[in-house]
């Protein structure tokens, strides 16, 4: 990245006085996203971080020396979130990090929980908590749970560690044995601690759910539990049932599955469409054809996507998660879980919105709305879309009081829009501006940024 961007990205984040404006949206509808409806006509007051008032437009006057917003026939509503996403490795440098996070608060995302974190991810989240670096909210999982968690005493020991180091919540991967993962259960409740993310095979989703993990992600083992009674399959290897599992499911399953999801109080992040690239039979060409976002991305980056999807595609190959990719089974998959998707939405399950960026082809922020999209195309509503990146993330966070509405009082996180996205969820996209911590950053501004940082991306 060029020094010049570095420089104007800090000198803005660090900036008090940008952080300390006061702000006037005047004569905005708002979208306060505690239940379906919008108030016309309104004048929101950011102060100090905070939505200070709200009032009718004709009441409301915007105080002295205040920046003021002319939102008529716009729209506000509460800032996303990215409910599964990783942030740059510690090695990264000051203006790869600026540029990652710039990305997600040009698109309104405003809260980012990190799924895979390290001692420099908590120096992050602090810097933006202080305001010493221009970003979205964190939330850090601690290193991974996985093949390093070898032992009871292992695990339990991890999970205390990460505890003690300040981690938000402990990130469960794959290859932990039962024994290990009903350690690291008893000691996170023991320590208070959260634990999500993966479902480890020998697991299966069924436990995860029993003992209330927190969020399984990807849909985890939502899949595998589908399988019929009357399968032939059990104790086939692993391609064979790589191939053929989708295929001997038993679908009437997924209603009793999503009714546990609900009474549990466990949360999914799907993340669907981030896994529809892994398993449609598209190139990694194609689909970076497809996505004019990714110029925001490393050309190294890009190039390693283009990649690892074409290997995806070569005869034998399968994914990690273990289920074939392209042809048959790939569409079989992808037909699957939408339908999983659908069960637990029918079902009332709590669904926290989640793109697993910056992973293959989900460009941090831009992957928001293209997940948002195949929502609505399983048939949730746009209030319900919407719901999943505000209200119900404020509900998983138990911070009800200070975010997931737009409200007096509320942390002043805000997309300011000018179509209704309640009519078409499409239109999250339309921004007017963005507020992140009570900060005012016009569209035109963010797309003066955006042109800059595409410039110098395939430098990175």
């Amino acid at each position: 990245m060029k020094p010049v961007i570095f420089i104007i990205l800090a000198a803005l984040a660090s900036n008090p006085r940008a952080l300390a404006q006061v702000v006037a949206l005047e004569n905005v509808n708002i979208l306060p996203m505690d239940r379906n409806r919008i108030l016309e006509r309104q004048t929101v007051i950011i102060r100090d971080g905070r939505i200070a008032q709200i009032g009718a437009a004709a009441r409301v006057k915007a105080p002295d020396g205040a920046v003021r917003v002319d939102a008529s026939g716009k729209f506000l509503m509460p800032g996303l979130a990215e409910m599964h996403g990783h942030l740059p490795a510690p090695d990264a440098s000051r203006e790869l990090v600026e540029h990652m996070l710039f990305l997600y608060v040009a698109n309104g995302v405003t809260t980012v929980r990190g799924m895979q974190g390290n001692p420099s991810a908590l120096e992050r989240r602090a810097a933006v908590a202080s305001g010493n670096l221009l970003g979205p909210r964190l939330c850090v999982a601690g290193p991974p749970f996985g093949g390093n968690a070898k032992t009871v005493d292992v695990a339990e020991k991890m999970v205390r560690d990460q505890k003690a180091a300040g981690y938000d919540l402990l990130k469960i991967a794959e290859g932990i044995s039962p024994a290990v993962y009903e350690a690291i259960v008893k000691t996170a409740n023991e320590v208070k601690i959260d634990f999500a993310g993966h479902v480890p095979n020998e697991v299966g989703v069924r436990r995860a759910i029993a003992v209330r993990q927190k969020s399984i992600d990807h849909l985890d083992n939502y899949l595998e539990a589908l399988e019929a009674d009357t399968s032939p399959l059990r104790g086939a290897d692993a391609q064979t049932r790589a191939r053929d599992l989708p295929f001997n499911v038993d679908e009437r399953k997924i209603a009793d599955l999503a009714r546990l999801t609900r009474q549990a109080g466990v949360w999914n992040a799907p993340t669907m469409a981030l896994w529809e690239v892994f398993h449609n039979g598209e190139t990694g060409e194609a689909i970076r054809d497809s996505m004019p976002e990714v110029r925001y991305m490393p050309r190294t980056t890009v190039e390693q996507w283009v990649k690892s999807k074409n290997a995806l595609l070569q005869p034998g190959s399968n994914i990690f998660m273990g289920f074939g990719v392209g042809s048959k089974t790939g569409q079989r998959v992808i037909e699957l879980r939408r339908k999983i998707l659908k069960g637990l939405r029918d079902a009332g399950a709590g669904i926290i919105l989640g793109t697993d960026s910056p992973q293959t082809f989900s460009v941090p922020g831009f992957s928001i709305h293209r997940e948002m999209q195949v929502m609505a195309s399983v048939g949730f509503t746009p209030f319900e879309i919407l719901q999943s990146g505000t209200r119900n993330v404020a509900v998983y966070f138990n911070s009800l009081s200070e975010t997931g509405t737009v409200e007096q009082g509320k942390r002043a996180d805000l997309i300011l829009l000018n179509a209704n996205p309640l009519k078409d969820i499409s239109n999250v996209a339309r921004r007017a501006g963005v507020v992140v911590a009570g900060r005012w950053i016009p569209e035109s501004e963010i797309q003066q940024r955006l042109e800059k940082l595409a410039a110098a991306a395939p430098k990175m």
